[in-house]
């Protein structure tokens, strides 16, 4: 078994994989690549753009307990689940979990503003970072990609409006 760092561990998605693997750099992008294509925000994204996007992205580690993102503390990334298992807390009450292939954090990635619930692991949990100015640039360089983005958040504003599980 892998012992998980107290403190963050942060690990190219192009270069290496997880901390302790010997996974190859391809099959680290792979693994990237598949992880983003299942997130609904990116079914706009051709394969050419998940890869670029998973090249420019982190593999980050967190150890049980230690929040990935504070709620009501800004942001500058969205997180998609890789490994383990993370509860989200909404004023201090459980009010969902996340397994691999979840996403969150994705309306702070967008545009900046404040977390609207804490994501704690409860297992270690291996993250995949998209930072927000990546997001960006790819949208100023290519426009047509920010009409996935809007179809993809559209569709997870009704699923949180409808009541029907996120993440």
């Amino acid at each position: 078994m892998r012992a998980v760092p107290t403190r963050d561990t942060i690990l190219p998605s192009s270069q290496g994989g997880s901390a302790g693997s010997a996974e190859h750099p391809h099959a680290t992008l792979r693994r990237s690549v598949a992880a983003l294509a299942a997130v609904p925000l990116f079914d706009g994204f051709s394969k050419r753009h998940l890869r670029r996007l998973a090249r420019e992205a982190d593999a980050v580690e967190f150890g049980p307990g230690r929040a990935i993102v504070e709620e009501g503390r800004s942001g500058e990334a969205m997180f998609v689940v890789l490994t383990g298992t993370a509860r989200v807390v909404r004023a201090g009450r459980k009010v969902g979990a996340l397994i691999p292939g979840d996403f969150f954090g994705e309306l702070s990635a967008l545009d900046g503003g404040p977390r609207t619930a804490s994501v704690v692991p409860e297992t270690p949990v291996e993250v995949l970072r998209v930072f927000r100015h990546t997001l960006r640039r790819m949208v100023e360089q290519e426009p047509a990609l920010a009409m996935g983005l809007l179809e993809g958040l559209a569709r997870r504003l009704r699923q949180v409006q409808h009541g029907t599980p996120v993440g």
